[in-house]
């Protein structure tokens, strides 16, 4: 009986079109949204920001990137990693060689160099798709990791390819403690998330969606291939890049290379396939089901007497068997759980 949109009339062509149409969805949205700026600074702990919250905020913005080029476009990409780094590196450039520089303006144009790269290598989805399209973007990873490793000029002739960034502020505010970190992902989350949300409910949102359903009859009715996947390219890259340039300047402080190897894009590809595919809170769910997991089993670990090496073995073999178990029982992942349940409360107390 607590969700039902029975007595929810709408009386307009905007009321009805909401991004969250039904009013118990728009105020579990708004307390959520409002306990995470609100309360969370006062009450989580230093361990609870630097180990969860931090990460958890960025690699959400990661995984929304992604999953608009692969859940909602059906272009897959193992190259993310690799344009977390450009975005990465490209901030780090502009914050050190502009003077005065902000930080939102450089990670900002961190996002739209990752961009460019982004549509680069997406040229090849023109032509190619599946398998062939993952090892094109595969070879993005590759050449990134090889570029700031060898290219000096990228990491202000570092030997090492290790950089590293001073005091973080925004207008006159400095960014020290876990708690402004937190808040200052905490912006740039939620209002990704918002422009997300309205993206894949626009025109160019339902052209990625019809390209991957079957892009053959999507170019039957006139939605242009080349638009479709290359916009999917671009928008899923400046996300991803402004998502390595906070993992950088936010999360680590001084990074390098590795930080952004093969092993991130796979542990994106994994948080949208648990999350769901195609589904903004399914990229929530996902990244807070990997970050959150590893920790869990390590604890479990230790309350067992397992040594440390077999506890982070297991966390790879649980990682394993929950992909699988997802794409063979819910291929929609998590998103589609919480889908099944929302239903049932509708339903309740009357039999499905």
């Amino acid at each position: 009986m607590l969700y039902r949109e029975n007595g929810q009339f709408k009386t307009t062509y905007p009321e009805d079109q909401q991004i969250f149409p039904i009013g118990q969805d728009r105020w579990l949205i708004l307390a959520i949204v409002a306990a995470a700026f609100v309360v969370v600074p006062f009450v989580a702990s230093e361990y609870l920001f630097r180990a969860i919250l931090i990460p958890f905020l960025i690699l959400s913005l990661a995984a929304l990137g992604l999953n608009i080029l692969v859940g909602y476009c059906g272009q897959i990409s193992l190259g993310t990693g690799g344009f977390m780094a450009v975005g990465a590196y490209a901030a780090y450039n502009f914050l050190i060689r502009i003077d005065g520089m902000p930080v939102v303006a450089a990670i900002l144009l961190g996002g739209l160099c990752a961009t460019v790269v982004g549509v680069l290598f997406g040229l090849p989805s023109l032509r190619i798709k599946g398998l062939y399209l993952a090892v094109a973007t595969l070879a993005a990873q590759f050449f990134c990791d090889w570029a700031f490793l060898r290219i000096k000029w990228f990491t202000n002739n570092s030997s090492s390819g290790s950089v590293s960034v001073g005091e973080l502020s925004l207008l006159g505010w400095t960014i020290d403690t876990p708690a402004e970190k937190y808040l200052f992902c905490l912006g740039f989350v939620a209002l990704f998330a918002l422009v997300v949300k309205n993206l894949v409910r626009s025109h160019i949102g339902r052209e990625w969606m019809a390209m991957r359903d079957m892009d053959v009859a999507a170019a039957v009715i006139g939605i242009r291939p080349v638009y479709a996947k290359l916009t999917a390219f671009a928008v899923s890259s400046f996300f991803v890049g402004v998502a390595g340039a906070l993992w950088g300047f936010v999360y680590l402080g001084s990074w390098e290379p590795a930080a952004f190897n093969i092993d991130r894009s796979f542990q994106l590809l994994f948080m949208i396939i648990i999350g769901g595919l195609g589904s903004v809170m399914g990229s929530f769910f996902g990244a807070a089901f990997i970050v959150v997991l590893p920790i869990l089993l390590d604890n479990l670990g230790v309350a067992v007497g397992f040594d440390t090496a077999f506890a982070s073995h297991l966390t790879f073999m649980v990682f394993g068997a929950l992909i699988v178990f997802f794409l063979i029982v819910e291929p929609h992942g998590l998103a589609r759980l919480w889908s099944i349940g929302k239903e049932k409360l509708r339903l309740w107390p009357f039999p499905h």
